[in-house]
């Protein structure tokens, strides 16, 4: 009987590890701007077509590579970012496993220029199906250029399960927010075919968080911040009326990197217990900072789900500090006395501004009309009731007010006059 066991050819290999590292279109972008920051970007495009399927490019100014570097790139396992297993617990680094490109030319045609600074020229290399076609020096700017085009064109299965555009553009853009999220000093533009999507200058993480989600959200944010031995925390939370159905504006990420975690999740969603209505989601953004050594981030393909260590202990740290910066900033809802009642007026210039003005009628009598109108007599020998000896009983009424006058009885007069006398005849009333 002949052996059965064999070793794959390096062409299936990679599309085996494409599985994991290239799921979809968004996967591609997150892979090869982690490698842009990596390599000391500061300014990255990133343009699509298609849902990714056409196109997906991403221009950076970093610092290049050599000719040798630049085709060592697409080897599996090949990466500047570590060189021992140590490296792996302390990772400070986005991209470090060495299978991204790799992964990414198995499935597609990838074509990459790149120049370092020192060198008159750079390298251009075009890559399809783990094949490399071709390899030259060519003029070049700066830093690196990656295409990828028709991705999955060898794998029509993979292809045929992509969503529609809507929901892949959907997921390119939550990987777009989790990176400029963490990576405010860097400009960022995005276009989605051919139209600007996002513009963003180098900036502080409120400014890009209200660039990314707008102004309204701007103004409800109430800042975060702890710092202790085990970790320490910074952040915005959003205010209880800025909640919302969905879970999509809750970001966690520690040492600048995004992360997915439940139980702290929880821990930021108890602190606003009673403050939001049942269904209703806190929109936050916290940015934790640990020692590398005390987590794991390679225990996921994605590099999203960490373990940490102490884990109760940052619970309790991110409860405490999101209640706390809730009660510093007095979100309850109140009923405020100085709040500017006219900031929605509209004035202008030329607006005259005059004090209010007051109908009032001087004829008015109240003890000859009542509020609808109706007449009524004022009671005969109405100045004895400050004698002491007589009670409502002994007066004369009008007609109108006789109890037993049957209309009388649908009228509602005022109440009884009491009184209370002093000296020797106390507690006189009618």
């Amino acid at each position: 009987m002949s052996d059965i066991i064999k070793l794959l050819s390096d062409s299936v290999a990679n599309q085996i590890a494409a599985g994991e590292v290239v799921q979809r279109p968004s996967s591609v972008v997150k892979e090869l701007v982690e490698n842009s920051l990596d390599a000391g970007a500061s300014s990255i495009d990133v343009i699509i077509k298609d849902a990714g399927r056409t196109l997906i490019q991403v221009v950076d100014n970093g610092f290049g590579m050599s000719p040798t570097d630049a085709r060592m790139s697409f080897e599996r396992h090949a990466t500047s970012k570590i060189s021992k297993a140590e490296d792996l617990f302390a990772i400070t680094t986005m991209g470090f496993r060495g299978e991204a490109l790799a992964s990414i030319a198995a499935v597609a045609e990838v074509e990459l220029v790149t120049r370092r600074a020192d060198d008159e020229l750079g390298t251009c290399i075009n890559i399809a199906a783990s094949k490399v076609k071709s390899q030259e020096p060519v003029a070049a700017a700066v830093g690196t250029n990656f295409k990828v085009r028709n991705l999955f064109f060898n794998i029509p299965a993979r292809r045929k399960f992509l969503k529609s555009d809507k929901v892949e553009y959907k997921h390119i853009i939550d990987e777009i927010h989790r990176i400029v999220l963490t990576n405010p000093s860097v400009a960022f533009k995005v276009v989605f075919d051919n139209e600007i999507k996002y513009q963003l200058l180098s900036e502080n993480i409120h400014q890009r968080i209200a660039n990314v989600f707008g102004k309204k959200l701007n103004q409800n944010l109430v800042p975060i911040g702890v710092e202790t031995q085990i970790v320490n925390i910074k952040g915005f939370v959003a205010k209880p009326e800025m909640s919302q159905k969905n879970t999509s504006e809750q970001f966690f990420f520690v040492n600048n990197r995004y992360m997915y975690h439940p139980y702290f999740r929880k821990a930021v969603t108890s602190a606003y217990d009673k403050l939001l209505p049942e269904g209703e989601n806190p929109r936050f953004f916290i940015y934790l900072e640990v020692d590398p050594s005390t987590i794991d981030i390679n225990i996921h393909p994605t590099k999203t789900e960490i373990k940490f260590e102490g884990e109760q202990a940052i619970y309790m740290i991110l409860n405490s500090a999101v209640k706390e910066a809730l009660g510093k900033f007095n979100v309850v809802p109140t009923l405020s006395f100085e709040e500017d009642i006219t900031r929605d007026a509209h004035f202008t210039s030329t607006t005259v501004v005059r004090p209010p003005v007051i109908s009032v009628n001087p004829k008015f009598n109240p003890f000859k009309y009542t509020d609808s109108g109706y007449k009524r007599d004022v009671p005969k020998g109405w100045e004895q009731i400050y004698d002491g000896g007589k009670t409502r009983d002994d007066f004369e009424l009008p007609e109108s007010e006789n109890p037993q006058n049957p209309e009388a009885m649908q009228f509602i007069g005022p109440p009884p006059f009491h009184f209370i006398a002093f000296g020797n005849d106390c507690h006189k009333s009618a």
